[in-house]
């Protein structure tokens, strides 16, 4: 099977990428939990560029298969595993074996999603992570019953589902992003609080549209100074849901008061812990929910780019060059 394999971790993720191979390899023999899927489409998040870094929580002896999440037809099954030859599946994969950037990949029947037939190919192979975590994060909005929520990194798929969450909900959301560009992007697509970091009035426009508003709920995917602008413009008895760190920077800025005297927390969001914690079969209830929204067209997640595996590198660059324009779809 032809394979992207990574040699080694490098921090300059521009060395990271640039050290990518092509390779054949053998195709990989299955445990007794595992299938083998035939690559449809893969794709690259941000966690696959943090993977080729080595500063991912995942870290896999090298060389290593990168991809995290791809979808395919499972085409052969372990000694434990029966009746699924021939499904249709969207898969997470984190063993130390496999990876998604690959004509095959290998994955534990806890780690797939079989899927409905008429889920699009491009939709499938980003249907694990992205769609499941905005729904995980949006539970807590809707047990709040806030009237709007805080949330930055709004041209990032996650952002986008979070905001047609709130729509469909009736609660209003302020988005903050960093340039001006994407500001326009989300407006001409419909959103209507839209507030740019880099703004010399942003602390202030924050601050009067949150007075406003009166948001109760916050999804920080970034850190570093930005957490705390946005946790102290919140309404008391809020919170403030972290589940990304792209500034690479650590929370800052939080006033101390706002926990003490307006019963603000902070809470963190992990999608495999949110997982374990569901009720038996209310995972695939969801999932069932979710995929007709994606057949339907209500729920779509943005592709910008599909290259070819031979291609994974000119792709990965233009992916890095404007992560908001939409994944990078990689096919075999």
């Amino acid at each position: 099977m032809k394979s992207v394999v990574l040699p080694d971790y490098n921090k300059n993720v521009l060395r990271a990428m640039l050290s990518l191979k092509i390779t054949d390899l053998e195709i990989p023999e299955l445990k007794d939990d595992e299938v083998l899927i035939k690559t449809s489409a893969s794709v690259c998040n941000p966690s696959d560029i943090a993977f080729i870094q080595g500063v991912y929580n995942i870290v896999k002896p090298v060389p290593a298969i990168p991809g995290f999440e791809g979808a395919g037809e499972i085409v052969k099954e372990g000694k434990n595993v029966s009746g699924l030859i021939g499904k249709k599946v969207s898969a997470f994969v984190q063993s130390n074996s496999s990876g998604t950037w690959s004509e095959y990949f290998v994955a534990k029947t806890t780690d797939i999603i079989v899927l409905d037939n008429n889920m699009p190919d491009e939709q499938s192979a980003c249907f694990t992570v992205n769609p499941f975590t905005a729904y995980g994060m949006f539970e807590k909005a809707r047990q709040l019953q806030t009237p709007a929520i805080i949330q930055n990194a709004s041209g990032s798929q996650v952002a986008t589902f979070l905001r047609k969450m709130a729509e469909e909900e009736g609660m209003l959301m302020i988005d903050i992003v960093r340039k001006e560009e994407t500001a326009k992007t989300l407006r001409d697509e419909g959103a209507k609080h839209v507030l740019v970091e880099s703004d010399e009035n942003f602390d202030d426009q924050l601050k009067q549209i949150s007075y406003q508003l009166k948001p109760h709920m916050a999804f920080d995917a970034v850190g570093g100074p930005l957490s705390g602008k946005i946790y102290n413009a919140l309404a008391p008895h809020s919170e403030m849901m972290v589940y990304g760190g792209l500034s690479n920077k650590p929370m800052s800025e939080l006033n101390v008061m706002g926990a003490i005297f307006h019963n603000k927390i902070v809470s963190g969001f992990n999608l495999i812990d949110w997982k374990s914690g569901l009720k038996a079969n209310e995972f695939e209830s969801i999932s069932h929910s979710l995929q007709k929204k994606f057949i339907d067209g209500i729920y779509k997640t943005k592709i910008d780019k599909t290259v070819d595996i031979d291609n994974i590198i000119k792709g990965l660059k233009s992916y890095l060059g404007n992560m908001s324009a939409g994944k990078l779809l990689v096919k075999p």
